[in-house]
């Protein structure tokens, strides 16, 4: 008994000094977080009274129904197996566990964004109403598109486009086709049948990449 009361006194101490980190004072309701985590930025919107309505992957959900357990400070290995399951919810959770210990930006993509941001009442009543469970697509209906349409009022993401277009110039380039085309070679030779129906995927693969490019 004695150990447990020890440990739960370290463990609410260690909470609350992790609370103090974050100047409460400093959001207003509508407001736009982001925090850099683990590969990525993860995005969020402050609702007032310490809360922070974000859409995060979690796979714990589907192997539990534990709800006390399901409601505590989503993990690195629970939000990435989420990513690979892609079972994910729009959830409400303090200031200091949606950020996770990193420092956060307020309203940072004002900058970037040329839509002007909507009411904070009104960016925060959007993202209250989309709360619960969803479908998680990192390309497509991630953190940021939830932020962004909250708002901006369109549901978009810069980190997918940086992605996406990173992909595009090392898959859609020169060096590419070249290697497509190397590598089909290659295998016709290996398994010794070099025949029309065997060039043709690797001829039009490789053609498809280099127009592409």
């Amino acid at each position: 008994m004695f150990l447990y009361q020890l440990f739960n006194f370290f463990f609410v101490a260690s909470k609350e000094e992790e609370d103090s980190k974050y100047d409460l004072s400093q959001y207003k309701r509508g407001d736009l977080l982001e925090v850099p985590r683990t590969l990525f930025t993860h995005f969020g919107i402050y609702l007032g009274d310490n809360r922070v309505a974000h859409l995060i992957p979690d796979i714990l959900p589907v192997i539990s129904k534990n709800k006390s357990a399901i409601a505590k400070m989503v993990t690195n290995n629970r939000l990435l197996l989420g990513v690979i399951t892609k079972v994910a919810s729009v959830r409400v959770d303090s200031v200091a566990d949606f950020a996770y210990g990193s420092e956060i930006l307020i309203n940072n993509m004002d900058k970037v964004c040329s839509q002007p941001p909507l009411d904070g009442d009104e960016v925060a009543r959007r993202a209250e109403k989309l709360l619960g469970s969803v479908t998680y697509s990192l390309l497509w209906y991630n953190c940021e598109h939830y932020v962004m349409y909250c708002r901006y009022g369109m549901a978009i993401s810069y980190q997918t486009y940086q992605f996406c277009t990173t992909v595009r110039k090392i898959v859609f380039s020169r060096m590419s086709t070249y290697l497509t085309a190397l590598c089909g070679i290659g295998t016709m030779l290996y398994l010794g049948s070099v025949t029309l129906m065997m060039a043709l995927p690797t001829l039009l693969i490789s053609f498809t990449i280099w127009m592409a490019a």
